[in-house]
């Protein structure tokens, strides 16, 4: 997030944009609740690609519950100390950076499985995948804090006085916490953007075009060759599926920021320019949007997720026992 709008009359943009920000904050918590309920069910979910496909969707539940009424606070003009302001503002980038690797990682894990087939389950264990998920959120929070080490703006400290008319400490006065009050635009563009985004969506972008060209020079091969390479064949193709599926979750990711990025780009280098409301708030919520469109991909995408679904919203409805399995007759591996 980013931007300072002004303080403004509440006007039917910002009502509209609150509105909004409301359905999507219930519907990224809800789709991805269900993302981790249904990693949690059902045993066949619960490899290492789908453990960072969790990590990811924690992210997409904090940003429901924590980014979007953050973000909805601020635009109504929060008043708070510099450093409240300055932390809160870090958070978001901690979250965000957290989707970031948590989809590199997913990336890498689908480029082993496709690379090294045969040592896949040696290389990539569960308790690997974790330290992986851990190592990522470490990162995460050291890149998000850095404006809290000292990159950022300091408040003018003869804006606040006291009733002496003294200058006091800026980092005491009470400010209008607005994102770039605290959070500098060259920060934004070239450590967060240029390296913090830029940098893992090439990486990525880079790891899917291998993967699709090693899926395909397999499958081409197990064409010519006889049937004893069905099961070979069987495999590359799920892998193609499912790393097609990951992939339109990358290009989701980059459609949906891009745009707020640029706008913060633009705040950089056309400083006089005045960026529209209705432009400022159309960046944040298509961010924002894209955590509510994950969870869709991986339902409409992915069979063993898909069934799963189903099966949960079965047992909600018919309100079967608890203890009850969610897949009787030893139906727990779907393949897809």
């Amino acid at each position: 997030m980013s931007f300072s709008l002004g303080v403004q009359p509440r006007e039917q943009v910002d009502l509209l944009y609150i509105s909004m920000e409301t359905a999507i904050a219930l519907a990224s918590v809800l789709g991805n609740v269900l993302v981790v309920a249904a990693v949690l069910v059902n045993r066949s979910l619960r490899d290492t690609t789908f453990c960072f496909i969790v990590s990811l969707a924690l992210a997409d539940i904090a940003v429901g519950a924590l980014v979007i009424p953050l973000a909805v606070v601020i635009s109504l003009g929060l008043e708070t100390q510099f450093y409240t302001c300055l932390l809160l503002s870090c958070l978001l980038l901690v979250i965000t950076q957290g989707s970031i690797l948590s989809l590199l990682a997913i990336a890498i894990d689908r480029f082993l499985r496709v690379k090294i087939p045969t040592r896949y389950c040696i290389v990539v264990t569960q308790g690997r995948a974790r330290v992986a998920v851990g190592l990522c959120w470490l990162l995460s929070f050291i890149s998000g804090l850095v404006p809290m080490l000292g990159w950022h703006i300091r408040p003018d400290p003869h804006l606040h006085g006291n009733a002496s008319g003294a200058a006091t400490d800026s980092s005491d006065a009470p400010i209008v916490c607005r994102f770039t009050s605290v959070v500098s635009m060259n920060f934004m563009v070239y450590f967060n953007f240029l390296g913090c985004v830029v940098v893992p969506l090439v990486v990525m972008m880079a790891l899917y075009g291998e993967i699709f060209r090693v899926i395909c020079v397999r499958l081409g091969r197990r064409a010519e060759a006889t049937c004893d390479g069905d099961d070979g064949r069987r495999y590359y193709q799920k892998e193609l599926r499912l790393a097609k599926s990951l992939a339109l979750v990358v290009a989701l990711f980059i459609l949906c920021w891009l745009p707020l990025h640029i706008l913060n780009c633009v705040a950089l280098f056309c400083p006089s320019y005045t960026l529209p409301k209705a432009a400022v708030y159309t960046g944040i919520f298509l961010s924002h949007v894209n955590s509510a469109l994950n969870p869709l991909v991986y339902a409409f995408r992915i069979k063993r997720f898909r069934v799963t679904l189903i099966q949960i919203s079965r047992r909600c409805v018919l309100c079967r026992p608890a203890g009850s399995s969610l897949f009787p007759e030893g139906k727990t591996v779907l393949k897809g």
